[in-house]
C-alpha cells in the first residue's frame, strides 16, 4: 500500500510551476525545485520521478488551467467582446509581469520543444486547441454579424493564435505598453465588420 503523501501537493506544484516559470527547464536544478517545493529531493524524485517527469506534470496541469480560463472567457453573447477582452487581458498581463515570464506553454516552444519530441507535441496539442476556441468564437461572431466575413473563421483564428503567441514572446524581451496594446487593439480591429469588405467576401 502506498504511503500517501506528506506534504500539500496543489502547493508544491504551484512551487515547482514558478520555479520552471521563472527560470526554465534547463536552469532549474532539482536542488532548486526541491527547495522551492519545501520538500526534500528524496521526496520530489518519489513523488513525481525525475526532474524531466516534474516538468511534464507541471506543464500539463499548467495547459489544462489556461485552456480552461480561455475557453471561459471566450464565451459570452458577444464574440467580438470577448476576444477583445481576452487581448486586453493578454496585453495587461505582460505589460503588469515584472518578472517578464511570459507564458510557460510558449516559454517550452521556444526552450525545449524544438529538439524533443514530446514535448514538441505536447505544445502543438495545446496551439492547436487554442486556434479551435479562435476559430469557433469567430465563427459564432460572423453568424450574429458582429465579426467580418472577409476572411474564412480559419484564417482569422490562425491571425489571433499568431497575434497571442507574438504578444506573450515579445512580453518577455520588450513589454513597451505602446506595443503590446498596439498589437491587441490592431488584431481586434482587424475583426470589426466592415460593409465594403464583408459584401466583398459575400
Amino acid at each position: 500500500m502506498a504511503r500517501p503523501r506528506e506534504f500539500d501537493e496543489e502547493a508544491a506544484l504551484d512551487a515547482a510551476t514558478n520555479c520552471f516559470w521563472t527560470r526554465g527547464y534547463e536552469a532549474a536544478s532539482t536542488r532548486d525545485l526541491a527547495e522551492q517545493m519545501g520538500i526534500t529531493g528524496a521526496s520530489l524524485y518519489n513523488a513525481y520521478g525525475d526532474k524531466r517527469a516534474l516538468y511534464r506534470q507541471v506543464l500539463d496541469r499548467y495547459a489544462a488551467q489556461a485552456l480552461a480560463r480561455c475557453a471561459a472567457s471566450l464565451e459570452g453573447d458577444d464574440p467580438l467582446k470577448a476576444i477583445e477582452a481576452v487581448f486586453d487581458a493578454l496585453a495587461a498581463q505582460g505589460i503588469d509581469d515584472d518578472q517578464r515570464r511570459g507564458c510557460l506553454v510558449v516559454n517550452t516552444g521556444l526552450e525545449t520543444a524544438p529538439h524533443d519530441p514530446e514535448f514538441r507535441s505536447l505544445v502543438t496539442a495545446v496551439f492547436d486547441r487554442l486556434e479551435g476556441l479562435f476559430r469557433l468564437a469567430v465563427a459564432n461572431g460572423q453568424v450574429l454579424g458582429v465579426i467580418s466575413k472577409a476572411q474564412s473563421s480559419e484564417d482569422f483564428a490562425r491571425l489571433l493564435l499568431g497575434a497571442m503567441l507574438g504578444i506573450r514572446v515579445l512580453a518577455r524581451t520588450n513589454p513597451d505598453p505602446a506595443l503590446l496594446r498596439g498589437i491587441s487593439h490592431t488584431v481586434v480591429g482587424v475583426l470589426r465588420p466592415g460593409p465594403a469588405a464583408d459584401r466583398q467576401a459575400g
